[in-house]
């Protein structure tokens, strides 16, 4: 393990082409003054995109650019050689937007190299298409990143909706979003359901969306009364089995293919829990609190009870993010 003087950052900026990777690089190193406290830095390009970079301008700061333009040249050979030659001080990489983000999270090397952050840019204006016709790449995309950032947002993006979809492949990125003129919109944002209904109404349609959100914002539950159908995780024998007093009444919901499925569910103390079938189907109406609970390792929705009827399983009994 290298000592903390001899690691070299590395921050990786992700995304599809014209996403806006490369404007995103060039105000990080110049606009914002990442690169003046570093007398060399590497620069690895793996795309061309319409915005191209200045190599004088990237010289004349302390860096160095190269291109890598197959994916089966990205190696730690490769990378390893590069560090070697130019001794970088930090090594910013924009990746390639169709490549396999997985083996560089592999990688065993290069020597001493530390990546300290992972950026992702989004086109907002055809995010919702690349999410419903090519998922899996555009979740390889997402899945590491410790910050996504939505470019070029009209003022009626779906913001809850694209949230939903990043957290369901990446619980702890980050996320910004920009209008089209760059600036930052922090407007709150708006659900397909009314949280000051009581209970408020969460459908199969908005399962997904409402999970994520309540997981995120438990604070903006705590208190509420919420009704919606669910699938009863509660297991009588084996490792699986909970204590009693407890169930997981959840969706099983569909991410990025039918690979990766994954059960979305809530704690939930019911002191009548052996009373409750495993896998079975209710239709539950109960109260948000914002509690402690040792399974989400801090404060978290868990669920009480208000009522629990036995209800027959959904047409569809898987739930989306889309």
């Amino acid at each position: 393990m290298a000592s903390e003087e001899d690691e070299i950052p590395v921050y990786f900026f992700y995304g599809f082409m014209d996403s806006g990777k490369t404007t995103l690089v060039k105000e990080t190193l110049f606009e914002n003054g990442f690169a003046d406290d570093l007398d060399r830095f590497l620069l690895i390009v793996c795309e061309d995109g319409d915005e191209e970079y200045d190599e004088k301008a990237i010289n004349a700061i302390g860096g160095t650019l190269v291109t890598i333009e197959n994916e089966e040249d990205f190696t730690e050979e490769n990378l390893q050689k590069l560090t070697d030659a130019y001794k970088p001080e930090a090594v910013f990489i924009e990746y390639n937007g169709t490549w396999e983000v997985g083996p560089i999270y592999e990688m065993d090397g290069p020597k001493d190299w530390t990546i300290v952050q992972a950026l992702a840019t989004v086109d907002a204006t055809t995010f919702e298409m690349y999410m419903l016709n090519m998922r899996t790449m555009m979740s390889e995309q997402l899945f590491k990143a410790d910050v996504v950032i939505f470019n070029r947002c009209p003022d009626d993006v779906k913001k809850a909706k694209f949230r939903a979809n990043v957290k369901s492949v990446n619980r702890r990125a980050q996320i910004v979003y920009l209008r089209e003129d760059g600036t930052i919109d922090d407007r709150p944002e708006e659900l397909p359901f009314d949280i000051n209904t009581d209970p408020i109404e969460i459908t199969d349609a908005d399962y997904a969306l409402w999970f994520s959100d309540c997981m995120d914002h438990p604070d903006k539950y705590n208190g509420k009364d919420v009704h919606f159908t669910a699938l009863v995780y509660n297991p009588k024998e084996g490792k699986g089995k909970l204590k009693p007093g407890t169930i997981v009444p959840g969706r099983f919901a569909m991410t990025c293919c039918v690979q990766d499925i994954q059960f979305l569910g809530m704690k939930c103390k019911y002191p009548k829990s052996d009373e409750i079938g495993h896998k079975s189907w209710i239709d539950l109406t109960a109260k948000v609190k914002n509690e402690f609970a040792k399974e989400y390792r801090g404060k978290g929705p868990v669920l009480y009870p208000l009522e629990i009827k036995p209800t027959n399983k959904p047409e569809d009994e898987l739930v989306y993010f889309n």
